[in-house]
Formats: structure tokens, C-alpha cells, sequence
């Protein structure tokens, strides 16, 4: 069987004008180059799709789709890359060096979890550069069960087992979550081990497709939904009391506000640190 390069790296497009070249032109600049990019653009109709970088590790997928995990499901299974990250448009990574540093943790990382006897699969995750106020935002470096209920890292930092989606892909019913729902089969139902970078992955541009209020209430719903089918009840009311008593819409604002996302993300990864 032939063998693939390391990383997929899909995108998604849709009439997203200069964004998709900016994202791919960050992506063509690492340094590590064991690489390959597939664009699932869902037939724009603006010139997103022009002018784009000849390069023979750029595959284009053109066809219509039902939304945005329905083009992620149809591209990934394309990818030949052992791991598969999804960036959307507009964001990127942070850094031309990222993907050399991630290869190198994630050989690291294999070779321990061999020792300890175990083979994988795996999800590689680590932190972002919020665009919006300007910060890096930490990922829980444990995902343990309320990690999993609260505070998922972002998918553009997370490097999938290409494995992981060979049973199926996104559940295209849920029109927020469906990721977040992945993430919590791969980890439950897969036994897929979660493994902190320690670094940060992705520039993240946010203010997109799941950040409007109207998805912000499906997202909500949602997240009720998923969360049933993988926590018993007991955990989900502490977590939810938890989340309650600790002020949790409050420190969402504030995590988000241009003068208060500093401080917060202060406290919150010097928290993390001593978890760490």
C-alpha cells in the first residue's frame, strides 16, 4: 500500500473570497513540507477558487454540499495523511515552523504511548492566538471528563488519527456541535488518548459560522444533546452546577471582552499551568 504524507490539512470553502489564500498561503510557507491539502469547496460563486497556488499537493474537491461538516466529512475521506487537521478559512497556523514542531511531538508522543502498550489512536491538540482580542488561549492540558463537558480545543488545533473517521465522519444532524460530538466518540466510544502540544497551533480569526447568537442557542441545545449520549446524569448535574456557581455565562463575556480577555486568559492559564 502506498504510503501518504504525514498531515492532511482540509478546508473547507465556500465564497470565501481572500481568506482561502490567505489560509493556503500559510499553509504552503512550513517549513516541514510532508504535506497534503485538500480544498472541499462547495462550487462558489465568487473568485475564491482563482488563482490559486499550483502546487501537486493541493487536491480540489467541487461539488455541493449540505453545509460546512457534510464538505469536511466529503474531504476526509480523500486524505492519505496518517494525522488530519481542519482549518477553516481564515484561520491559520501560527507560525511557518507549527507543523514541524507538531510531527516531532507527535513521534514523541507515539513512542510513549508503544512503551506503555499502547498504539493509538490519537488526537494531538494544543492552544490558539485568538485574532479577535489578541490572546493566546490555552487548552486544558487534561481532558478529563469535565474538560470534555466544558472545554474542548478548538478542531483548527486539533490533529486527528486519520483512523478515527473511518467508521464515520461528522454527524451531519447536529448543526453546531457535530465536532464537538466527534471529538467526545473518538475519546469515548474509540478510545482515542488526547495529548497536549504545549504550544500554540492555530491563529484563530472566530466570529464565524458557530459564533452567531441564533447558533449560539443551537449550540446550547446541542450540547445537551451530546452530552446525554456520553455522561451519565450525575456527572452532567455536578458539571452544570459547577458551571453555575463559578459564574460561567459571566466569565464567557468576559473572556470575549476587548479590555477583559487579557486578565481572564491570564488567570485561566496560569490555572492551567499548575494542572499541567
Amino acid at each position: 500500500m502506498k504510503n501518504g504524507p504525514f498531515f492532511t490539512i482540509i478546508i473547507v470553502n465556500f465564497n470565501s473570497g481572500a481568506k482561502l489564500r490567505n489560509t493556503l498561503r500559510g499553509v504552503l510557507a512550513q517549513t516541514s513540507r510532508d504535506f497534503e491539502v485538500i480544498i472541499k469547496d462547495a462550487v462558489s460563486s465568487d473568485k475564491s477558487m482563482s488563482d490559486l497556488p499550483a502546487d501537486p499537493r493541493i487536491s480540489i474537491i467541487s461539488s455541493k454540499d449540505r453545509g460546512i461538516y457534510d464538505g469536511m466529512n466529503i474531504a476526509v475521506r480523500q486524505a492519505t495523511g496518517r494525522y488530519v487537521i481542519f482549518l477553516n478559512c481564515g484561520d491559520g497556523f501560527e507560525g511557518t515552523g507549527v507543523l514541524g514542531n507538531v510531527h516531532r511531538e507527535i513521534l514523541s508522543g507515539e513512542n510513549s504511548g508503544q512503551n506503555e502498550g499502547y498504539a493509538g489512536p490519537y488526537i494531538f491538540y494544543g492552544d490558539i492566538l485568538e485574532r479577535a482580542t489578541g490572546q493566546t488561549v490555552k487548552a486544558n492540558p487534561v481532558m478529563d471528563d469535565f474538560a470534555c463537558y466544558r472545554n474542548l480545543p478548538c478542531h483548527q488545533a486539533c490533529f486527528y488519527s486519520r483512523e478515527l473517521f473511518e467508521k464515520r465522519g461528522f454527524d451531519l444532524d447536529l448543526r453546531v456541535r457535530a465536532d464537538y460530538e466527534h471529538f467526545l466518540y473518538c475519546k469515548y466510544r474509540l478510545g482515542a488518548r488526547t495529548v497536549y502540544l504545549g504550544f500554540t497551533v492555530a491563529d484563530y480569526e472566530g466570529g464565524g459560522f458557530s459564533e452567531t447568537a441564533e447558533n449560539r442557542r443551537i449550540s446550547a441545545k446541542e450540547h445537551r444533546l451530546v452530552t446525554e449520549l456520553y455522561m451519565p446524569l450525575r456527572s452532567r448535574m455536578s458539571f452544570g452546577a459547577y458551571m453555575i456557581l463559578t459564574m460561567q455565562p459571566l466569565r464567557e463575556k468576559l473572556s470575549h471582552g476587548k479590555h477583559t480577555a487579557a486578565i481572564y486568559d491570564r488567570i485561566k492559564n496560569s490555572i492551567y499551568n499548575r494542572k499541567k
